[in-house]
């Protein structure tokens, strides 16, 4: 009975209006829209880009990364959006999703000098072959193999944010090349609480910290995956929180 009568006081839920999921249809299935959509991308990353103060840790990180290329970088979903126009100098492959918000960060990265491969991962191990996840592997792969960097998400879209998955563990131990984590934080940000990752908008005028961490070496041997898979995990943790105290902000 109370259960039926709070149900009663809620306030009923809007549908959304059929045009608009029609319009939101129409805009995600455009390559204009996507053409346009990540020509201002660019512009407001490099208006962002100009308009912060950047500090680096270590600040030999090029250096010290330099020797190890190629080598995969990892970042956690939600921290990357600057990721494309910083001038690291670590040009790289990078996956990106099949995804209307993927056709866009595509095109974006490839403004920078990057080049896309179109494949995700999942929790849905059922639509791995959809999404590209198996043809994804087996080009990073081919990447590295060929003595190139690739940029990988250690956390699965839509899974648990910051819990570092086995894909980028068992691409290390199949190419035989390290780990780089890396974090971006910036001073000023705008943070879509209601995203699954956490993601931060980086925005103009405020400082932003570039964080590299140890390297991580994964052997061949499956039994040590998961020991590398949370120390993986636990590095990117570190130096996001890092990364936010460079900033005089606290990570979100």
């Amino acid at each position: 009975m109370e259960d039926n009568l709070q149900k009663s006081t809620q306030p009923a839920r809007r549908k959304t209006a059929r045009w608009k999921k029609n319009l939101g249809k129409s805009i995600a299935k455009s390559k204009l829209a996507a053409a346009i959509i990540s020509k201002l991308g660019v512009g407001y990353l490099e208006f962002v880009y100009w308009t912060n103060r950047f500090s680096v840790e270590p600040e030999n990180a090029l250096d010290v990364a330099t020797p190890h290329q190629p080598a995969i970088l990892a970042v956690w979903h939600g921290q990357h959006i600057l990721l494309p126009a910083l001038r690291i100098n670590m040009p790289a492959s990078v996956m990106i999703s099949r995804s209307f918000d993927g056709e866009i960060q595509a095109r974006i990265a490839e403004a920078y000098g990057a080049k896309p491969i179109r494949a995700s991962g999942g929790r849905d191990k059922t639509r791995i072959l959809e999404k590209g996840g198996i043809q994804g592997f087996r080009e990073m792969l081919s990447a590295l193999e060929a003595g190139e960097n690739v940029v990988q998400t250690a956390d699965i879209p839509k899974g648990t944010p910051r819990r570092a998955c086995e894909g980028i563990i068992r691409l290390a131990a199949k190419s035989g090349r390290p780990i780089i984590p890396l974090a971006v934080a910036s001073s000023r940000r705008y943070t879509f609480k209601k995203a699954w990752d956490g993601a931060t908008f980086n925005l103009p005028f405020g400082r932003t910290a570039i964080c590299m961490g140890a390297m991580i070496k994964v052997p061949a041997s499956k039994d040590k995956f998961e020991e590398c898979r949370i120390e993986l995990e636990n590095e990117l943790n570190q130096i996001t929180n890092r990364a936010y105290q460079m900033v005089g902000a606290s990570h979100e």
